[in-house]
């Protein structure tokens, strides 16, 4: 059985009922990993908002943290737009504070979706990042999230998972 407490705003679009579960402030914490760089913790916070329209406005920083769990520096930012397709098909646009920018496809099932990207685009001084797949689901109320990324010539693999609560 999924539990999911929320409140369904009146004037959400249809197209958008598959992933209504997502509206709201989510934080917690999570790790990183990838063979380029050192393992480490962070703190994060997302947050799903809408206006009527058929999609989502996404914001999400993070912030690296010690083994206590405090901060100790910012670390990443995006934001973007999870447009909401019929029959739970979805688009994600994303601009990333380091210099990405990213379409992602994927498609809506109960409490849980996965996205893979279609096109990423890097200014002169960003990352060379090639290709990603994203997983978030519903998992007792938290949102619980795996990136796996294609980047810097090393292949497709795990590189940030986090639990969030709703906030």
């Amino acid at each position: 059985m999924i539990l999911m407490v929320f409140e369904l705003p009146d004037n959400l679009h249809p197209d958008c009922a598959p992933v209504a579960w997502l509206l709201g402030r989510w934080g917690g914490r999570g790790k990183g990993d990838y063979p380029t760089i050192e393992p480490f913790e962070y703190g994060q916070e997302l947050v799903f908002t809408h206006d009527g329209r058929p999609f989502f406005h996404y914001f999400a920083r993070s912030w690296i943290v010690d083994a206590d769990g405090e901060k100790v520096r910012d670390a990443a930012q995006e934001a973007g737009f999870l447009r909401c397709r019929p029959g739970g098909d979805l688009e994600l646009v994303l601009a990333h504070s380091s210099g990405i920018s990213e379409i992602w496809y994927g498609k809506a099932e109960v409490a849980k979706f996965e996205l893979h990207t279609a096109g990423v685009g890097f200014t002169e001084s960003a990352k060379e990042v090639t290709a990603g797949k994203r997983l978030y689901g519903n998992v007792n109320s938290d949102l619980l999230y795996a990136y796996d990324m294609e980047a810097m010539g090393q292949p497709l693999q795990p590189h940030l998972w986090a639990q969030l609560e709703r906030q």
